[in-house]
C-alpha cells in the first residue's frame, strides 16, 4: 500500500468570487460602523442618564438641607403653639417623692406637700388650710383670745421654720427663748407679719409663705433659693409700746 502526499494549490478566484468578497467586506464594514454607532449611542445615553440621576440627587440633598435649616430658623406656628402636657404619673411620682423626703426629715403631722417641676410648684394641703388673695396659706390649730396685734405693738412668739422638704431650719424652742419684735417696722418677713397680724394671744398657726412674700435670697442672707417657707407659730403675748426720752437718750418701752 502506498500513501501519497498531495499539496493542492489555492484556486484562482473568478469575477463572481471577487464581487462576492468585496460586498462581504463592505457589509462587514457597515455592520462594524453600525455597531460602533449603537455603542456610542448607548454610552451617550448612559452618560445622560447618569447626569440626570446625579442632578436629581443633588437637588434632593439641597431640598432636604433647606428643610432642615428652615425648621431651625423658621419654626412653624403649629409647633411653637404646642405646650407640654402634664403627665399625672409624673405629678404623682413627685408627690410621693416629696412625702418620702418629708418623712425622712420627721416633718410634723398634716405638713403640706410641694410638687416642684422646674419653676412651677403646686402646694398640696388638706381642707383645713385657707389661702388668701396674696398667696399666703395658713391653718389654725388653736385660736387664742384677746386682741390681735396692731402696728407699733410688740409681739412675743415662738416659731419653728421648715423648708419644702420638711427639714427644720430654725426654732426658738431650741434657742430657749421666744422672739420679740414690733409690728409695722419691717422687721419681719412680709409673709410672716401678714400671717400673725390677725392671730390672738395663745393661738397656734401654721403659715405657708410663698416666695413672693418670703425673705430676700442670696449669699448674704440665711435663705439660698426661692422656695416656700413653712412656719409653725405660737403667739404668746402682745404689748403696747411707747417712746421714752430721758435727756439725750431715747428708746421704746413696751409694757
Amino acid at each position: 500500500m502506498v500513501i501519497f502526499s498531495v499539496s493542492l494549490a489555492a484556486p484562482t478566484p473568478t469575477l463572481q468570487d471577487r464581487t462576492f468578497s468585496t460586498s462581504a467586506v463592505l457589509t462587514s464594514s457597515r455592520e462594524k460602523r453600525e455597531r460602533q454607532r449603537l455603542l456610542y449611542k448607548q454610552m451617550d445615553e448612559g452618560l445622560q442618564n447618569a447626569n440626570v440621576l446625579w442632578h436629581e440627587e443633588r437637588m434632593k440633598r439641597r431640598f432636604l438641607l433647606f428643610l432642615s435649616v428652615s425648621s431651625v430658623f423658621f419654626p412653624s406656628s403649629s409647633s411653637t403653639g404646642k405646650t407640654k402636657s402634664k403627665n399625672p404619673y409624673d405629678e404623682r411620682r413627685l408627690f410621693e417623692l416629696n412625702k418620702r423626703i418629708q418623712k425622712e426629715n420627721n416633718a410634723p403631722e398634716d405638713f403640706p406637700s410641694f410638687i416642684r417641676e422646674g419653676f412651677e410648684v403646686k402646694v398640696v394641703t388638706s381642707d383645713n388650710y385657707i389661702k388668701r388673695d396674696s398667696g399666703l396659706i395658713y391653718r389654725d390649730f388653736e385660736v387664742g383670745t384677746g386682741d390681735c396685734p396692731k402696728a407699733g405693738q410688740q409681739v412675743t412668739f415662738h416659731y419653728v421654720g421648715y423648708n419644702e422638704s420638711g427639714r427644720r431650719i430654725d426654732s426658738t424652742y431650741l434657742q430657749g427663748s421666744p422672739a420679740k419684735i414690733r409690728m409695722g417696722t419691717n422687721g419681719l418677713v412680709p409673709g410672716f407679719e401678714e400671717g400673725i397680724q390677725d392671730m390672738r394671744p395663745g393661738g397656734k398657726r401654721r403659715i405657708i409663705i410663698p416666695p413672693e412674700l418670703g425673705p430676700p435670697v442670696g449669699p448674704s442672707t440665711f435663705f439660698s433659693s426661692k422656695q416656700f417657707e413653712v412656719f409653725d407659730v405660737e403667739l404668746l403675748g402682745v404689748k403696747d409700746c411707747q417712746r421714752r426720752t430721758i435727756g439725750f437718750y431715747s428708746d421704746v418701752v413696751c409694757t
